[in-house]
């Protein structure tokens, strides 16, 4: 049976005295001594062992004697300059407005890669001192001078998937993907995302979207409702458009997808067609992360329905895709841990899509040319001016027919 509280403090405040006039050679071995007896752990023995007496002093309140421990003394504010001024912050909120309000981890590597292009774009009011101290950023200081601003934005969704019991027991189901498989890009997960607003009803605007899981590669495509028809001609849209191979494509349970269609289109062209469990969204988790990184981020939540806010809808995503693949830098999960109720995850290096498809063997080499070839038409800067006068005409398109309803019920 160990030492109870009072015996180890007793025995600290006997060894705290020894440990701090001992020399640094000896201090090992008080140590030792110390947490073997009190059963501490090393680092909680050394803070303690290191703490300085407190002094207390005496005051008489209501005829009787209390000690009272002083208040610490205040540091002086610190000297000198600061190094991101009012001025810096400003550009900072700027562009990370501009670009979607992207996390420290990704916007500080996607600033120093694109920095000749975003120090150009008058509009950010970038000098050549402001672009040094943005490229050297961190992106923990990204995160705390931007942590009120990012408060604003939390928004949380819904999901509208029916799942369909027709041709399940021939579809087989993939639970997650090995380490092995998603070292090689070909693999997509696919998902669609309702805009329907607050209630389900009639018809309404939906967008398909694709993701490579190897490289974090996204195609997006607006459907004017969830009729298998559309879903089909997006799937073999991207298949023809897509610059990487397709070999499986991987939905949830929605009826959209798991059709005989799709079924028999996948086997003529000879690419796998599995499924996720019911009801388990992390076997689909590389999709359901876009769709609340990309499609709810940019889109929203309000209700699309119509031709015209169809086309809107698409207008966006033929400048979306572009900017998140070849510029936007993206994290991946390496290693989970879990360690009592807490899990320590580690991410690998943030790197574009487009930089881990060239970067990999496994992509064909005239895949890579192609990718080198495209990249060189873009401008990161223009890509998201582009996005955000979309974005406009959409919101302009929602506030207009707002104000049209509003105006006939009264």
């Amino acid at each position: 049976m160990g030492l109870n509280m009072k015996e180890k403090q007793a025995v600290t405040k006997e060894y705290k005295t020894r440990y701090q006039k001992a020399p640094k050679k000896e201090k090992k071995a008080i140590l030792d001594e110390f947490t073997r007896l009190t059963g501490y752990h090393r680092k909680s023995a050394i803070r303690l062992l290191c703490e300085k007496p407190v002094k207390r002093v005496m005051v008489y309140l209501k005829g009787g004697a209390v000690k009272i421990k002083p208040e610490k003394a205040r540091p002086a504010n610190r000297k000198g300059k600061r190094i991101y001024t009012d001025e810096v912050i400003a550009c900072l909120r700027l562009v990370w407005a501009f670009f979607w309000y992207k996390c420290g981890k990704i916007l500080a590597p996607f600033m120093r890669q694109q920095m000749r292009h975003i120090a150009r774009w008058k509009a950010f009011g970038i000098t050549k001192e402001t672009a040094e101290k943005l490229i050297k950023i961190s992106p923990a200081s990204i995160d705390r001078y931007l942590k009120k601003d990012k408060e604003s934005l939390k928004l949380k969704g819904k999901s509208r998937t029916k799942p369909i019991d027709c041709l399940k027991s021939r579809i087989p189901i993939r639970t997650y993907y090995s380490s092995e498989e998603r070292k090689k890009p070909g693999f997509w997960q696919t998902d669609t995302v309702h805009h329907c607003g607050q209630a389900a009803y009639g018809q309404y605007v939906h967008s398909l979207t694709a993701t490579d899981v190897f490289s974090g590669w996204i195609e997006l495509r607006s459907l004017l409702n969830n009729a298998q028809k559309w879903t089909f001609e997006a799937l073999s849209d991207i298949k023809a458009a897509a610059l990487l191979p397709v070999a499986e494509f991987h939905p949830d349970n929605g009826s959209e997808f798991i059709n005989h269609a799709t079924e028999a289109w996948c086997r003529k062209e000879g690419i796998a067609f599995t499924r996720s469990r019911s009801g388990k969204k992390n076997d689909n988790c590389f999709i359901e992360q876009k769709n609340g990184a990309v499609v709810r981020e940019y889109v929203g939540y309000d209700r699309l329905e119509g031709v015209e806010e169809q086309a809107l809808l698409a207008a966006i995503y033929r400048h979306l895709p572009p900017l998140l693949n070849f510029f936007m830098p993206t994290r991946k999960l390496k290693s989970k841990l879990r360690i009592g109720s807490k899990e320590r995850k580690t991410y690998d290096e943030p790197i574009s899509p487009f930089q881990r498809l060239t970067d990999s063997p496994d992509t064909p080499e005239e895949t890579k040319k192609i990718l080198w070839e495209q990249i060189a038409l873009y401008n990161p800067v223009e890509l998201q001016h582009n996005v955000n006068k979309a974005i406009l005409r959409l919101r302009q398109r929602l506030a207009q027919m707002n104000r049209k309803i509003t105006k006939g019920q009264e």
